[in-house]
């Protein structure tokens, strides 16, 4: 809990200072590319809050109202910020159209260079610490943060170009590069809803991970067979039924005992939150 909280207090504190110098050097060289990345920096700072939110929400334990606790906060926040990114593209898309239509002076003053490397270099390191923090600790808002990060770095580097040319007196690669800049925005959005809206919608398991838990199953003491597994996601964990073939001539309470450690032991994998087990005799 305290890395994934350190995490997205890191991301947060990144994006505001990024923010705040492109933001600056954007309306003082009046660069469509440059206020672009300036505004994707402020969603990402939204982002970076609706993450920690996020992650404090999904680490609370069960209540009375969430029985099975609050793990859907993270795939529900990256969802909602996955929209936003969208809104924000769009508002970007016609600036940039309005902007090519009708070029305006660009002052090509040398900040905007080196804002913008320091940009690149940042998001890079960002990413690769997002990566190994969401690996390790399953999350999935950390995950999302990642991808945006990679893609950011992809945006800042089409808007240095556009403000290369701009500086030649090709105005139009200003214009397209705010442009390509919201189209990093809409990828990195639809990136993180395809991915977010299988956990809330509840998708089942791959084969391969269905595979696994048989062969966990059928290696328990007891267990004659599998005649039925179902799983789906609840907010970013599983939840599996389990239908276990037991011998039909033992005690209640052993057949009960197997079920329990198929149940126990199923429920120390990192992916599966619930465990409901049925046991057949035969």
């Amino acid at each position: 809990m305290k890395q994934l909280k350190r995490a997205t207090d890191i991301a947060l504190g990144i994006n505001i200072f990024l923010f705040i110098i492109k933001a600056v050097v954007g309306v003082l060289s009046n660069s469509i590319a440059v206020i672009s990345e300036a505004l994707n920096s402020f969603t990402d700072i939204l982002v970076s809050i609706g993450i920690k939110i996020a992650v404090k929400i999904s680490k609370d334990k069960p209540d009375q109202k969430h029985q099975f606790g609050h793990n859907a906060a993270q795939p529900i926040a990256a969802f909602i910020l996955a929209v936003f990114a969208f809104v924000v593209g769009i508002n970007i898309v016609e600036e940039s159209i309005k902007r090519l239509i009708e070029p305006r002076p660009i002052d090509p003053i040398p900040e905007v260079y080196i804002v913008l490397i320091v940009t690149i270099i940042t998001k890079i390191i960002l990413s690769r610490y997002q990566i190994n923090v969401s690996r390790k600790y399953k999350s999935p808002a950390i995950k999302a943060a990642s991808v945006d990060s990679i893609n950011d770095v992809l945006a800042s580097s089409i808007a240095l170009i556009g403000f290369w040319g701009s500086a030649y007196n090709l105005e139009y690669f200003d214009s397209v590069a705010g442009i390509m800049v919201a189209m990093f925005i809409f990828k990195s959005g639809y990136e993180v809803g395809r991915e977010n809206i299988d956990y809330l919608m509840g998708r089942s398991a791959p084969a391969e991970f269905d595979s696994e838990l048989r062969k966990i199953t059928m290696e328990i003491h007891g267990v004659k067979g599998i005649n039925d597994l179902r799983s789906h996601f609840v907010g970013d964990k599983y939840h599996i039924e389990i239908h276990i073939e037991v011998d039909k001539d033992i005690p209640t309470s052993i057949s009960h005992d197997i079920g329990n450690k198929v149940r126990q032991t199923l429920e120390e994998l990192d992916e599966i939150q619930k465990v409901f087990v049925h046991v057949d005799p035969v």
